[in-house]
């Protein structure tokens, strides 16, 4: 089994840029190695949140497929497109799922995409597990999106 792809970064021991509302740069890349260098960019206590969606998710869809895009990591089927995505900004974490409108029920933030629905985590919430996983495992039996 070979080691996961690890970002130049974590390689050279290296702290990512943290950009606007200390979201990590991250290079675009496949795989679970840039969504772990990823997560342990994340500031503060969003590093722990980090964790706990990227485990969450990893048990609510076994084998998912990981890619770091647009600094953000996404989760999907391989070659079947993404169901899910998550940022971080200033006071929150936000969960992005792709197709979230035809969740049941639907995650409470509406966005500007027709399809896209919200979950902003903020500091000193309690992760609602049994519904993310909920979320999760709906999310991942509909078609991903393509990007």
């Amino acid at each position: 089994m070979t080691a996961p792809k690890r970002s130049s970064a974590a390689r050279d021991g290296d702290r990512p840029r943290l950009l606007s509302g200390g979201n990590p740069q991250i290079a675009a890349a496949e795989g679970d190695g840039p969504v772990q260098d990823y997560v342990a960019a994340l500031p503060g206590w969003k590093r722990e949140v980090g964790r706990q969606l990227d485990a969450l998710v990893e048990r609510a869809v076994p084998g998912v497929h990981k890619a770091v895009k647009w600094n953000q990591p996404f989760y999907g089927h391989e070659g079947d497109g993404w169901f899910l995505s998550f940022r971080c900004y200033t006071s929150y974490v936000q969960v992005q799922f792709l197709r979230g409108t035809s969740l049941d029920p639907m995650p409470p933030k509406p966005s500007k995409h027709e399809e896209v629905r919200y979950l902003d985590i903020h500091e000193d919430e309690d992760l609602q597990v049994g519904q993310l996983t909920s979320w999760v495992k709906q999310a991942a039996r509909l078609p991903g999106e393509r990007m």
